[in-house]
């Protein structure tokens, strides 16, 4: 899917996202994190360790093609997407809390990010196919983080500009990665039907995993139920486009970017089915008793 739409529309989007999100972005965010240690170190301890050793064992377990397998430990590394803050808000989630989650894993992802997948490289046996050099490294650090900067730049001198886009670019980013999902669902479709019987079960089953493990475990850990729900929106709604940008421009490799695909149509699907449980059965039960 060498076009225009990956090395044009692809990097500027993604670059729009990550522009918007720092426009929701203040320096106080960053210091929220040390008001919730316990809150913040479970859910980037479940993001960081636990879920991709999730995803290793699920692509191992259901023996996923090595393209595939590297497609989805690429998705399991990605921070939370934007959309993230969305379903926290709609389904009563601390998102704030989100907030910050969102702005300490991007920028912990830049060195994470290409540890596991290369781990995941190195794996399969795949480095002459693709690679992750130190180079294409600083590439996926400047549009990460360079648009969230100027975002936070452009709300710390216009606030109310900075509130005023912030559901709009929620909106904007939902589009976005829905129409890069139809791409690659329509530049593929001779092997859809192969990709989804492939990893449309390890997809699904992760994406229920994280967003299940995502609460149930911080709530082990004593955190609050709003901070929980947050949690498992975080790490239940991944960063769908970074992975695809990934896979597509610095892999050079579209099956790779497969696996992000197909997740994102069980990731909004499955967190609205989740979150509705939550507000109406999990977290409603105590207050009854």
């Amino acid at each position: 899917m060498d076009s225009a739409l990956t090395t044009v529309a692809l990097p500027i989007a993604l670059g729009l996202i990550m522009f918007g999100l720092g426009l929701s972005l203040t320096p106080d965010d960053f210091r929220r994190v040390a008001k919730a240690p316990r809150a913040v170190g479970v859910a980037l301890a479940c993001q960081l360790v636990l879920l991709p050793l999730v995803c290793f064992g699920l692509v191992k377990l259901l023996d996923l093609d090595p393209l595939l397998a590297v497609g989805m430990m690429l998705l399991a590394a990605s921070p939370g997407g934007t959309s993230a803050n969305l379903f926290s808000h709609l389904f009563r989630g601390d998102v704030a809390l989100n907030v910050s989650l969102t702005a300490v894993n991007s920028v912990i992802s830049v060195v994470t990010l290409p540890l596991i997948t290369n781990f995941a490289i190195d794996h399969y046996d795949l480095g002459e196919t693709v690679t992750l050099p130190f180079s294409e490294v600083l590439q996926v650090f400047a549009i990460v983080l360079v648009p969230v900067l100027i975002g936070m730049l452009v709300r710390a001198r216009s606030p109310k500009f900075g509130e005023r886009m912030d559901r709009p670019v929620r909106i904007g980013s939902a589009v976005v990665l829905a129409v890069l999902v139809t791409a690659i669902l329509i530049d593929q479709r001779e092997n859809m039907r192969e990709y989804l019987l492939d990893v449309g079960l390890v997809a699904g089953l992760f994406c229920a995993i994280s967003l299940v493990v995502g609460y149930v475990v911080p709530r082990v850990a004593g955190v609050d139920e709003k901070q929980a729900i947050a949690s498992s929106m975080e790490i239940g709604v991944h960063n769908a486009t970074l992975a695809i940008y990934v896979a597509v421009e610095v892999l050079d490799d579209i099956a790779i970017s497969v696996p992000a695909g197909v997740y994102s149509l069980f990731m909004f699907a499955f967190a609205t089915l989740w979150g509705l449980l939550l507000t109406t059965r999990l977290v409603r039960t105590p207050q009854r008793a």
